[in-house]
């Protein structure tokens, strides 16, 4: 069992940055692919990123490409989602998961997720 704890989110004007943190329990963080996703109010939850086990891959949907940055620190089981000149379309709850089955990015299967952190961005 995983345990994925988000924090870091809240409410900004536009423009401004805020940084995510996914902490995870137990000792095999680093053998897992990690990923963000969102959800905004009356949408699908999307994609946002991923990265790789040793954080030599990442992936990005192509509204946050430039903007967002995925990394890891293994040795502190945590997943971070730099987030900068955020916009008001990318207010939504955050989530960050875990594919237990796969360290490298490819077609994952995410089998954990976190609660979720609010990001809201004001125009």
């Amino acid at each position: 069992q995983v345990q994925l704890v988000e924090s870091g989110g809240g409410l900004v004007q536009a423009g401004a940055s805020l940084r995510l943190s996914c902490t995870a329990s137990g000792r095999f963080f680093r053998t897992y692919a990690m990923g963000w996703f969102r959800q905004a109010p009356g949408k699908e939850r999307e994609f946002v990123a991923a990265i790789s086990w040793s954080g030599g891959s990442t992936t990005y949907t192509d509204s946050v490409k430039g903007r967002f940055t995925i990394s890891r620190d293994n040795a502190k089981n945590t997943v971070y989602l730099q987030m900068n000149n955020l916009k008001p379309e990318d207010t939504a709850v955050y989530y960050c998961a875990a594919d237990t089955t796969s360290p490298v990015l490819a077609d994952n299967d995410y089998d954990y997720w976190g609660q979720g952190t609010q990001v809201t961005v004001s125009s």
